[in-house]
């Protein structure tokens, strides 16, 4: 919906309010006419209910306004003697038209001096959870959002299993645009695993103002724009959702609105000059390690090299024992019992499933090894006894493809070597031809909502020929640091500006292995209580928050103390 349907609406609710309350207005010793006029008659109605004012405010909050009407609809109707859990349930069924009833009931007889607590402890308790929903939902869209690392996308430099606090207010906290949602979930509702919103209607876009602007190199989090995660690197049918309700990303913003991007040999250039990272930053590319007398696994391992596969050889394979191997592999070769070779992290068979199994394992030394490796880590590695090259696996090979945006055959950029590709900033104007237009569609079509069609002769935008386009928007360019393993801007293109979520900026807890169930998590104890960004090497403040936690314990403790020692 647009502001001035919106507006429409809102004046239709105002009329809705006033036949339904004028009696009530004057019953309780205000004029009819107060509850006709927009924001006075929510003041005036809280002093009816005996409620404070500010509750106006939430009125006006996404989200905390569909939980904050039904609680005035139940005040409502109790000032007026209706206290019976079966009234209660009448006016919330009826969408609150049960107060049409009272309304234009003969008498309605205001109770000005009402008590304002819960009549039963079911009550007090119902009372405390939706006070408790509404503070959670305003400090979760506009302060701070949690939020758990799923995949190795930005490898090292934030890992798997890393629970971050994201920041709403740095880059300005973006309002939920849905209408109708559950307060505290996503896109569904946990346990039920149905849709947690409505698709309509939606309130216009709006951002409140920030405290920064995302600056290049910042890791940012961000509604992903193609559509919603299922498989990553696997093109599925589209899936429409809302933009607040699209799957997150957190990828590294490398590009800025004005910048021109260009990835050379797997290196980002910006505006023609190679891009220079954070301290922090990690990121790694896909490597072969080379070795004569072949690259040992426990070698590797023994140097804290991890990134990497194994390759094993089972020698009497059966089906029960495949089975009890599925979960530690992740892929097989050969199809024959003479020949069967299963694929493994570098975390392998573990050896009491193996005994248990009664398999005759050995493990393939490889003359090759493909590793995911920082430049650093690939420096170190050339150095290990054993080892004769080691060597950047770097894409050189440009024919054209759909896998990389713009995702059009006349394009035949890839991972490694891609663009140069002008990123649109609000206000710039590009020229216009069947060449780039590719690049640009998405843009025009669906993130700024014009109708775009191509003839024989020109290009249309709403029905006018074009040879030029002047952007509404800002757009991001997105990047994981793990280059080879990440699906981001070189696959869906340009991020609008309204898909912007929020800053990660640290880190409060952090598991490795959290996705192999919980008796194989192990806490990264160096990882807790540190910032995402920042200069120097990462340090962890837990020791600090445990020594304020024990003081203060330490504190409430002596008070209690000295309070029972004076009776």
């Amino acid at each position: 919906m647009t502001f001035s349907q919106w507006i429409l609406f809102f004046f239709i609710v105002q009329g809705v309010h006033f036949l339904g309350t004028w009696k009530l207005y004057k019953a309780s010793g205000h004029k009819a006419w107060h509850a006709i006029v927009p924001i006075y008659n929510a003041i005036v109605l809280m002093k009816i209910i005996n409620r404070p004012k500010w509750w106006v405010i939430l009125l006006f909050i996404p989200t905390i306004n569909l939980i904050l009407v039904g609680v005035i609809w139940v005040e409502i109707i109790r000032s007026f003697g209706k206290n019976t859990i079966k009234d209660t349930a009448f006016v919330l069924l009826t969408f609150g038209l049960y107060i049409y009833l009272i309304n234009y009931s003969d008498k309605p007889n205001h109770i000005a001096d009402r008590s304002l607590r819960p009549r039963t402890g079911f009550g007090e308790t119902v009372s405390s959870i939706l006070w408790a929903i509404v503070l959670a939902t305003i400090f979760h869209n506009y302060l701070i959002q949690p939020y758990i690392i799923p995949t190795g996308s930005l490898e090292k430099s934030l890992l798997i299993g890393d629970f971050l606090f994201v920041s709403k207010f740095h880059y300005g906290a973006r309002a939920p645009m849905t209408a109708v949602s559950a307060p505290m979930v996503h896109d569904t509702i946990p346990g039920f695993k149905i849709r947690s919103y409505l698709k309509y209607p939606q309130y216009p876009y709006l951002r409140l103002p920030r405290l920064q602007k995302i600056k290049r190199n910042d890791i940012v989090v961000f509604s992903w724009p193609a559509d919603t995660v299922r498989q990553f690197f696997v093109r599925e049918k589209r899936v429409d959702k809302p933009i607040d309700k699209k799957s997150n990303y957190v990828k590294r913003c490398v590009g800025v609105p004005g910048d021109t991007l260009e990835i050379i040999d797997g290196f980002i250039h910006t505006n023609g000059i190679k891009n220079v990272l954070p301290e922090r930053a990690k990121v790694q590319y896909t490597f072969h390690a080379y070795a004569k007398k072949g690259v040992s696994s426990r070698k590797l391992l023994s140097k804290g090299f991890e990134d990497f596969n194994r390759t094993y050889k089972i020698e009497n394979i059966t089906e029960n024992s495949y089975q009890k191997i599925i979960p530690y592999i992740i892929g097989r070769m050969g199809n024959t019992v003479e020949n069967f070779k299963v694929i493994t992290s570098s975390k392998g068979l573990p050896s009491d499933i193996i005994r248990k199994a009664g398999l005759r394992v050995s493990e393939i030394l490889e003359l090759k090894k493909e590793m995911t490796l920082t430049l650093e880590e690939s420096s170190t590695l050339r150095k290990i006894p054993g080892i004769d090259s080691v060597i950047q696996s770097i894409n050189k090979i440009k024919a054209s493809n759909e896998t990389f945006f713009p995702n059009k055959i006349t394009y035949n950029w890839n991972e490694d070597n891609f663009g140069p590709l002008l990123i649109p900033k609000k206000g710039m104007t590009v020229k216009l031809n069947r060449i780039n237009l590719p690049l640009y569609k998405k843009i025009i079509n669906e993130y700024e909502g014009n109708k775009l069609e191509i003839t024989s002769s020109e290009i249309l935008v709403n029905g006018i020929g074009i040879d030029q386009y002047t952007f509404k928007k800002d757009y991001y360019w997105m990047m994981g640091d793990n280059r080879h393993k990440s699906e981001d801007s070189r696959f869906w293109g340009f991020v609008p500006d309204d898909h912007i979520v929020g800053k990660p900026v640290f880190i409060w807890f952090s598991i490795k292995g959290i996705n192999d169930g919980i008796k194989n998590w192990k806490i990264r104890w160096d990882r807790l209580f540190t910032t995402v960004d920042g200069p120097g090497n990462r340090r962890s403040y837990f020791p600090h928050f445990l020594g304020l936690l024990i003081l203060w314990q330490g504190f409430v403790f002596y008070r209690k103390r000295k309070k029972y020692s004076k009776k």
